[in-house]
């Protein structure tokens, strides 16, 4: 395995147990106080745990795309995949200032670092093709 390639493994892990918290969200647990700007204690509102859902779909294809930008999965490297990379990196840099912002101190200590490697991961794979 190429240091691209374990870099990528890791960064999909990271976007899949995001994903899991997520899921975890939109099916009701009390978790509100650690994402959407921690403005929620307790379960979320209905039209954010349907956000939470959506985001899970979200992450989990961003895992996929970063392990087919680093040649783990597919047919290879295309143009497509690199255009998709390089958005990926730009949706993971605002979230990283997101999070980093975050008037929930919850947010801010758990995503804030969790976004920041997920960020430097996407670079690395995105970087590397």
């Amino acid at each position: 395995m190429t240091l691209v390639e374990g870099v990528a493994w890791a960064t999909a892990g990271l976007l899949v147990l995001v994903a899991i918290f997520q899921v975890a969200l939109a099916a009701g647990a009390p978790w509100g106080e650690a994402a959407w700007g921690g403005t929620h204690r307790g379960t979320l509102p209905v039209r954010l745990r349907v956000g939470s859902a959506f985001s899970a779909l979200v992450l989990c294809g961003m895992a996929a795309a970063v392990l087919a930008g680093a040649g783990v999965i597919g047919d290879g490297r295309t143009t497509a995949i690199t255009v998709v990379l390089w958005v990926i990196v730009g949706f993971l840099a605002l979230t990283m200032l997101g999070n980093l912002a975050s008037r929930s101190p919850r947010e801010r200590a758990v995503f804030g670092p969790i976004s920041s490697l997920l960020l430097a991961g996407a670079v690395i794979v995105a970087v590397a093709g």
